[in-house]
């Protein structure tokens, strides 16, 4: 996999404000405020920023957090973690493997079959229909 790198004027001049904020300063969106957290329809989720497949809509769940969430990647190369320490909490933030974009957490409270919750931010996300 090859690593995107670009200038944060770079990533400013390709993306909309909320998804740079998300993205390349670690925010979030409000909950139930997302484009994906209700969406139902079928197709890849993959990185705003560069593009990279990260979550199968077949892995979709309702966790009720207010953000989509997922059991699992597309695969074990799509998606790294990394401590948090921000807010005065300790949770494993979840990152885009190609461009480091913050994605959002993952929490050990998920489904079968993996008991994972990737709790993501819709403006970390493009949702690519799967192609028939």
């Amino acid at each position: 996999m090859t690593k995107v790198n670009r200038s944060d004027q770079e990533w400013l001049e390709s993306l909309s404000p909320e998804s740079y904020r998300v993205t390349r300063e670690g925010g979030t969106e409000k909950p139930f405020s997302g484009e994906y957290n209700d969406c139902k329809k079928d197709g890849v989720y993959c990185c705003i920023c560069c593009g990279e497949p990260l979550f199968d809509a077949r892995h979709k769940f309702d966790s009720g957090s207010g953000w989509p969430s997922y059991w699992q990647p597309v695969n074990e190369e799509a998606v790294t973690e990394r401590v948090d320490r921000s807010h005065g909490m300790v949770r494993t933030e979840a990152l885009c493997a190609q461009c480091e974009a913050h994605l959002g957490h993952v929490f050990p409270d998920g489904p079968d079959p993996t008991g994972l919750r990737y709790c993501i931010n819709s403006a970390a996300l493009e949702l690519q229909p799967r192609e028939s």
